[in-house]
């Protein structure tokens, strides 16, 4: 009797269920935190995010907003990780999602995730090209170039480190996460033994100053400095032990942007001096810290922070893009994207087809900005503001769904802290950061209409998503139950 071998449509092709869809790779702890931690880009934080919680924000009490946020995002992770333990893909928040609250919901949160993603990074090349310009122009005495062209540079630079394995990216992002860490570290050091402006002073933790200015908008700016926590699921498959590294990098990024950047926020404090810190950072952010650095550091330490803001925002550029290029590879092994997209490179490991299309949808990104003559130095701002609403929202669906997972399951290893208390002050938190992320907005998103606009984009995303996954339930049932892989 002849056997029809299964794994095998009638054109010879491989089917999806037969294909491997897992990604290669050996990352330890230590360069898995790193490779969040470029995402985050701590120098661009230093010198152009810390100075607005201190200035827009609740002025000296801005270090202790840092410390409240992390304690809240401490509590979504503990969570989250422990949901991590039932979910075998890489797919972030979309996964967690839709295992949680239902595919639909799943789906749409999916394609706010990759629409957030994309104009996260179509804003870091605007960035990046106007950065490199400046220092070409300004610092070597070089040419004029268009901005973008110096960001088509590095998209092809960001697009190979993207095909390859991760672990090359890896390597990369630890050289230069070193680098920016001496440097942020060193000038830490200096201010603090030097005095300061004007002497050491407590003042940023006494009741008085954690409650001034508008202590909301600090909270909010401090949130928005954990951007890239999802990195630790969405690089699952391509860690040494899922169970451990994961935990372990996951609360290491937590300390190290809750602690470390109230911290930093504090010497900046002390470098401009407590009775200027405020007024300094809301007149000129990024200039003023600028100044200190040549204050403490002489001109050198001015000279590297404007090679080194460019390597660092260039390694988040690299960190972003694999993201991007993970929920696209995820969204292709579900069928929900072109197959193609869910390939992994046989060599590799990596997601090399949706690398390649998240390169060619950011060229065309702003080639189209180009067409339009939009200012990178407030297009970047306005999509950077996108993204940080965007991610209050997942921040909030992801919670109700670790909640909702928690409830129905209640898996043996968790306790009532892991599936009820935790979760429960987590959305609290969080829910209060979305409110104030609702009635701050033109704070994060500048422009006339550009608040309208966001809305109307985020709405789309998910809507097309939720519509999206109802159609399949009707019309392509085997494509609906492959939504996150449940």
């Amino acid at each position: 009797m002849t056997t029809i071998d299964s794994t095998r449509d009638t054109a010879g092709v491989t089917s999806p269920e037969s294909e491997n869809h897992t990604l290669r790779g050996d990352l330890n702890t230590f360069q898995l935190l790193f490779g969040i931690l470029a995402y985050n880009a701590p120098l661009v934080a230093v010198v152009a995010f810390l100075p607005l919680t201190i200035g827009y924000g609740n002025g000296l009490g801005a270090p202790v907003s840092y410390l409240l946020s992390g304690a809240i995002i401490a509590l979504f992770a503990s969570g989250f990780l422990k949901m991590s333990r039932h979910i075998d893909n890489p797919g972030g928040f979309y996964s967690y999602i839709a295992l949680g609250l239902g595919r639909e919901a799943g789906l749409g949160a999916a394609f706010l995730a990759v629409t957030s993603y994309y104009l996260l990074l179509l804003g870091g090349y605007a960035l990046a090209g106007v950065l490199i310009g400046s220092f070409v122009t300004d610092t070597l005495g070089g040419p004029h170039v268009a901005w973008w062209v110096w960001a088509a540079v590095c998209q092809v630079i960001v697009g190979i480190f993207g095909y390859f394995n991760i672990e090359l990216s890896a390597r990369f992002l630890t050289l230069f996460m070193c680098f920016e860490s001496a440097l942020i570290l060193i000038y830490g050091a200096v201010v603090l033994v030097r005095g300061g402006a004007t002497g050491l002073s407590a003042s940023s933790f006494t009741a008085h100053n954690i409650t001034s200015g508008s202590i909301g908008i600090g909270l909010l700016f401090a949130a928005l400095s954990f951007t890239g926590f999802e990195v630790t699921a969405v690089f699952r498959d391509e860690v040494r032990d899922p169970a451990r590294t994961i935990p372990r990098a996951a609360y290491g990024f937590i300390a190290v942007i809750g602690i470390g950047y109230a911290v930093f926020t504090w010497v900046i404090i002390q470098a401009y001096g407590p009775a200027n810190a405020v007024a300094a950072s809301a007149t000129d952010p990024t200039g003023s810290v600028t100044a200190t650095f040549r204050t403490f550091l002489g001109g050198v330490g001015v000279h590297l922070v404007s090679v080194l803001v460019i390597t660092s925002g260039f390694a988040s550029l690299i960190a972003v893009h694999g993201v991007l290029s993970r929920y696209l590879f995820n969204l292709g092994v579900d069928r929900i994207l072109p197959r193609r997209l869910g390939a992994v490179h046989a060599r590799h490991g990596s997601p090399h087809q949706a690398s390649v299309f998240g390169s060619i949808i950011i060229v065309a990104g702003y080639l189209v900005s180009v067409l339009l003559n939009a200012d990178p130095s407030i297009l970047y701002a306005q999509l950077w503001g996108i993204f940080g609403y965007a991610l209050q929202i997942l921040f909030v669906l992801t919670t109700l769904a670790v909640l909702a997972f928690m409830w129905r399951k209640r898996p043996s290893d968790t306790t009532v802290w892991h599936r009820a208390i935790a979760p429960v002050l987590a959305l609290v938190g969080l829910v209060v950061m979305l409110w104030l992320a609702t009635t701050n907005i033109q704070l994060l998103i500048p422009g006339s209409g550009a608040v309208t606009i966001t809305y109307v984009v985020l709405a789309v995303a998910i809507a097309a998503g939720v519509l999206y996954a109802l159609a399949m339930k009707r019309a392509r049932p085997d494509i609906y139950q492959r939504i996150g892989r449940r």
